[in-house]
């Protein structure tokens, strides 16, 4: 199947096309500036706000996984309709091109910080929506287009709820596993509001490319719509996570408290309905592979590395 990957520069979307071409599909990456994407058959420029690019970018496709927007929640609170504009606008832009090239398929990345901060943990699908940022507000508004869109008889979808994708070669020093492993290896303290024991769910960044996959494969025709929340099923607190990089790399990860700052305590996505009717789980997620992952996957690391190695 030729597959149209928005986004496919990004952190989740490299994984995407390569579990797409393990999986025997036709990956075509969409990119915004030329440049080679690993494991992609084919690459193609093209921008969510420009809907010549994304009319020629979808010519010959047969489905689409769309993973391209922003995805700062902070960043939201200061600039919203910026992501409106991309998150929203760009997804019904992305479905005008698929009903103008006959694309009837599509795999849809959301948040499953859509759920806001609810007792219900894990969360389940059947929670109702409480968006808590623009962010999760403007994935939202996309999902329910993707919706309108298949309840015109245009397209059959699937959503895909994810919430703290890790593991790998994660670009993003902010989060905090990456903060955690540099805590580590600089000797500088990590800072943890509160007392530390807030937990996450961290999925790692092939499980979720394999989310996609197995979504593909489950598509149906236009008119048909299911939507999923994808995560480990597992919480881990912020000093689960500082104690899981002083198992892999041997070094003492040193914590600085800063007061306590207004988050949720738990947050942990239920997967059970992906569990159940896509055929997919969860199989690199434990918190320790994914630590093992992101500290493998440095450029350079400590001495303790070969030590911490299986």
């Amino acid at each position: 199947m030729r597959v149209l990957v928005t986004g496919a520069k990004g952190y989740v979307g490299q994984a995407v096309v390569r579990a797409l071409r393990a999986a025997g599909h036709y990956p075509v990456a969409m990119v915004h500036s030329h440049g080679a994407v690993s494991e992609a058959a084919d690459t193609r420029v093209a921008d969510l706000l420009d809907a010549a690019s994304l009319r020629r970018a979808m010519d010959g496709v047969d489905a689409v996984c769309h993973l391209a927007g922003l995805g700062r929640a902070r960043e939201s609170l200061t600039d919203p309709l910026r992501y409106f504009r991309v998150n929203t606008g760009g997804t019904i832009a992305l479905l005008d091109a698929m009903a103008a090239n006959g694309v009837s398929r599509i795999v849809f990345a959301s948040t499953g910080s859509i759920y806001g901060t609810p007792e219900r943990q894990p969360m389940i699908e059947e929670l109702p929506d409480a968006p808590p940022h623009p962010y999760a507000s403007s994935k939202l508004a996309a999902e329910l287009a993707v919706e309108a869109a298949v309840r015109g008889g245009i397209i059959g979808a699937i959503t895909l709820r994810l919430l703290n994708i890790a593991g790998g070669s994660d670009p993003d020093p902010t989060r905090l596993i990456p903060r955690a492993i540099a805590a580590a290896l600089d000797h500088t303290p990590l800072t943890v509001n509160g007392d530390g024991t807030a937990v996450r769910d961290y999925l790692h960044v092939d499980d979720a490319a394999l989310a996609f996959v197995a979504g593909l494969d489950h598509l149906s025709d236009p008119g048909s719509f299911r939507r999923y929340n994808i995560g480990s099923g597992q919480g881990s607190s912020i000093l689960d996570v500082a104690a899981a990089v002083e198992r892999v790399t041997g070094h003492a990860v040193p914590l600085l408290h800063a007061p306590a700052a207004p988050e949720p305590q738990i947050l942990i996505s239920d997967a059970t309905r992906a569990i159940r009717e896509l055929d997919w789980a969860p199989k690199n997620s434990e918190l320790d592979a994914i630590v093992r992952d992101c500290w493998q996957g440095l450029p350079v690391r400590g001495p303790a590395s070969s030590a911490s190695t299986p």
